[in-house]
């Protein structure tokens, strides 16, 4: 069914403008002044602004660890999405160690078929290297998988330098980009062994086991490997002050270097490890929550231009039964935190609201800059003709707070409670359907998965 969007301001990366949207069979039919429409709806946007529909571009959605399985799957992970905002998500599929990238993807379509209600995509995190893996990665190109991951911590999934070396020049071959979970992970099980053997097991202890410097060094590694590869690195969840000055080194000798940060490392600092009791284990992350002064020059460095994607890494555990596994060890907390359904709110009301970045700031690196990277663009992403009508009405004067008990997202608390809201979705358009009405969801899962092109620079 056609529909016309009337009277709303239109946010691109680059400029706002007034106009309207005809939206014929999933696209966006015609942009323009005055359009009109005789038989179909017509939705008066009048005082709304339109963005088009958000890319979430880290998700961890039902993703197995070592001792239980995250709290969201992709039919609420991605209901979640649609709620806030966000038409596609890009999830990590998974190679478990010892078997191939093919088992890991057929894995990841199986959990989302027939569940996810916005758009989605595959990331590839690659965990073991042989000649056969690098066979695969053609096979992943022509499945639409071009971006793959690594890790530098966490002893089941990271690669050796040497391993993420090879990786990345087998997928300089396919146009791909490798990105890269940037800690040192000796050092962090070093320093979680010694606070352990010291007694120090409350959550107070998890930040001090993962300082920013080890953050630094192995962004600056990453970079090292990358430029050796002849290839663009790609910083996930990038925390701190000395991750972004060793990119920025990198970026001063030539090299491409793209970054991703994340709501909460904008919107929390690590005070909220100090919280009575056991509370603190639901800030439990890595990288985990940061110094103020980490959290001041994330916000120079994204008001710049520095940071091209903000994405959640949106890894759900409930705080009951499942992060107070580590009541009497920190480092047996499941790590993560939900944020799938607040982030293009919260960086509207932290972000645009103050004015620290602007509307069109807040449409590329939540829009427009993932579906470059990602090869989504102008399918998703774009205000244009031909482009996907993905498309989020957005009221800025809808004021609401956020609350556990009033979300879609199914894990048992958000750790940003009792946050005012002063702009939200008022509709959502997925494909030219409305899926999402004054926070209302379809109750059919309509999300696609998107075949991706190769990486393109956003610099």
């Amino acid at each position: 069914m056609a529909m016309l969007i009337q009277n709303g301001t239109l946010v691109t990366g680059e400029t706002s403008y007034q106009g309207d949207i005809l939206v014929e069979d999933g696209k966006i039919a015609a942009i323009g002044e005055c359009l009109s429409l005789p038989d179909g709806e017509v939705y008066d946007a009048s005082g709304c602004k339109i963005f088009a529909g958000f890319i979430d571009a880290h998700t961890h959605l039902d993703m197995e660890t070592d001792v239980t399985v995250t709290a969201d799957n992709f039919a609420s992970g991605t209901r979640a999405a649609l709620a806030g905002g966000t038409t596609t998500i890009v999830d990590f599929a998974t190679q478990t160690r010892g078997k191939t990238l093919g088992e890991g993807l057929a894995q990841w379509h199986q959990k989302a078929l027939n569940n996810a209600y916005c758009d989605y995509g595959f990331h590839m995190a690659v965990t073991g290297w042989n000649d056969a893996v690098a066979t695969e990665i053609g096979e992943m190109a022509a499945q639409g998988v071009t971006s793959f991951k690594v890790y530098m911590a966490y002893e089941s999934l990271r690669l050796s330098d040497g391993d993420i070396y090879a990786l990345m020049r087998r997928v300089k071959e396919i146009g791909g980009i490798v990105s890269c979970h940037c800690e040192n992970g000796d050092l962090v099980n070093a320093l979680i062994a010694r606070h352990r053997k010291e007694g120090k097991l409350s959550p107070a202890w998890h930040p001090r086991t993962r300082p920013g410097y080890l953050e630094g060094e192995a962004v600056e590694r990453f970079c090292a490997i990358a430029r050796a590869a002849e290839i663009p690195a790609y910083i996930v969840h990038l925390s701190t002050r000395e991750g972004l000055k060793a990119a920025r080194r990198a970026r001063q000798a030539g090299q491409t270097v793209v970054l991703e940060s994340c709501p909460q490392y904008l919107a929390m600092d690590d005070s909220r490890y100090l919280l009575p009791g056991f509370e603190s284990a639901k800030y439990v992350c890595s990288p985990p929550l940061r110094s103020k002064e980490d959290q001041a020059a994330l916000w120079e460095a994204l008001a710049a231009g520095e940071i091209e994607v903000l994405a959640t890494d949106h890894c759900s555990f409930h705080f009951k039964g499942q992060k107070e596994m580590g009541r009497e060890d920190f480092s047996k907390i499941p790590n993560g935190m939900p944020g799938i359904e607040h982030r293009p709110a919260i960086i509207w009301e932290l972000g645009v609201v103050p004015g620290r970045i602007t509307e069109n700031q807040m449409a590329s690196v939540l829009s427009e800059q993932p579906a470059k990277i990602f090869g989504l663009y102008p399918r998703k992403g774009a205000l244009q003709v031909g482009a996907d009508a993905d498309l989020v009405i957005w009221d800025p004067h809808r004021s609401r707070t956020i609350t556990a008990a009033e979300m879609w997202q199914w894990v048992d608390y958000t750790p940003y409670e009792g946050m005012s809201l002063s702009g939200s979705p008022k509709a959502v358009l997925l494909r030219g359907n409305v899926v999402c009405r004054e926070n209302h969801i379809s109750p059919q899962p309509m999300g696609r998965y998107l075949k991706r092109g190769p990486f393109s620079s956003p610099l």
